[in-house]
């Protein structure tokens, strides 16, 4: 049978000192039962047990190694996106594991990590980083580093770094994980009071201001439920464009500071919530979301109304994917049929035009 060894003495303690510490009106139960040496890697396995109601437990593996459980490879961890106990104990768990853990902000991270005495080395990978990282994490991956990915908040990959790593790795057939954990997206709309069967995550609208402008006019056309990230010092103009495309009555639901001491849920319509924000400039970041587009029993446009609506918008400067695009979505004619009628009246004016230039 297997000896104890000071480091697997040390982790049973902190687990213990962690879970007693976070849950102080709780009594927990500890044993520990040894393992053989034999393959698999030996492991000793923590049971907790809730004295209140003994007849249910949970066993947390505690790792002889680093690789005792953990395959090598890259995992995803979702943190918390304000309140620290909304983090999952198999996160924990990775986080404990992990060779290094890529965070965002270093500085922001490292709170988190403190505050459950983590002690695995963080090293930064943000946007502006990112391409000059990617390169040595792979080596580090390729040679079974057990690599964890967290962002400031929340899950990574999703508006937040970690995309082009993650393909990265699926090209090399490294191993990519997800760790499932807070999600501001999904927790806005699950208490939004909007539609949840169908939506669309936008994320973060565009810098360029006529990028901007195709992109809500795409989404005002969508009869889903639309989600944005808005910076809270961008809020003002955002309420302003959005409604220009949306127009005044669309509902709308501001959420922010969520899962914190001051989360707010603020509720009406695009018009409302001009005049509520355009004195007042919320803290946090903020997660906005817009009813679809009411679905209507609307008499199929001739083809001469396609055809000038397609004009209108290739005039101003759209492409004509773009325009085919824009009329589909504010008709029940479908896009294909809508393409077909744009070839053919303004195919050649748009080679012509691409021949000139």
């Amino acid at each position: 049978m297997e000896t104890r060894s000071a480091f697997q003495l040390k982790q049973w303690k902190d687990w213990k000192q962690m879970l007693t510490r976070r849950f102080p009106s709780m009594a927990f139960c500890f044993t520990t039962t040894a393992l053989s040496l034999r393959s698999p890697p030996p492991t000793k396995t923590l049971t907790l047990t809730f004295c209140s109601n003994p007849q249910f437990t949970h066993s947390i593996p505690l790792e002889s190694s680093k690789r005792g459980l953990l395959k090598p490879g890259l995992y995803l961890v979702g943190t918390p996106i304000g309140n620290l106990e909304d983090i999952t104990l198999r996160a924990l768990r990775v986080l404990n594991s992990a060779d290094v853990i890529l965070s965002e902000d270093t500085r922001h991270s490292g709170k988190l990590l403190h505050h459950y005495s983590i002690k695995t080395p963080l090293l930064s990978y943000h946007k502006f980083n990112e391409s000059q990282r990617e390169q040595a994490v792979l080596k580090r991956l390729k040679q079974g580093e057990i690599v964890a990915l967290i962002s400031d908040a929340g899950t990574p990959c999703i508006s937040d770094p970690g995309m082009e790593l993650a393909k990265l790795c699926v090209d090399e057939n490294i191993l990519v994980v997800p760790i499932p954990g807070p999600s501001a997206l999904v927790a806005a709309l699950s208490a939004s009071g909007l539609a949840t069967d169908e939506f669309t995550f936008v994320g973060f609208l565009p810098k360029h201001a006529g990028s901007r402008r195709e992109r809500l006019m795409v989404s005002a056309n969508e009869m889903m439920t639309q989600i944005f990230y808005v910076p809270p010092h961008k809020l003002h103009q955002f309420l302003e464009e959005t409604s220009l495309h949306f127009g005044d009555s669309r509902q709308c639901v501001i959420a922010r500071e969520m899962t914190k001491m001051h989360e707010e849920f603020w509720r009406g319509t695009l018009a409302d919530a001009k005049e509520v924000f355009s004195t007042y400039q919320p803290k946090g970041e903020i997660t906005l979301l817009i009813e679809g587009k009411e679905k209507s029993m609307v008499e199929t446009p001739s083809e001469c109304e396609l055809e000038n609506q397609l004009r209108d918008l290739i005039s101003s400067g759209h492409s004509l994917s773009t325009a085919v695009k824009l009329v589909a979505g504010g008709t029940s004619v479908s896009r294909k049929t809508i393409y077909s009628l744009a070839l053919q009246k303004f195919g050649k004016q748009l080679e012509a035009e691409d021949d000139s230039n």
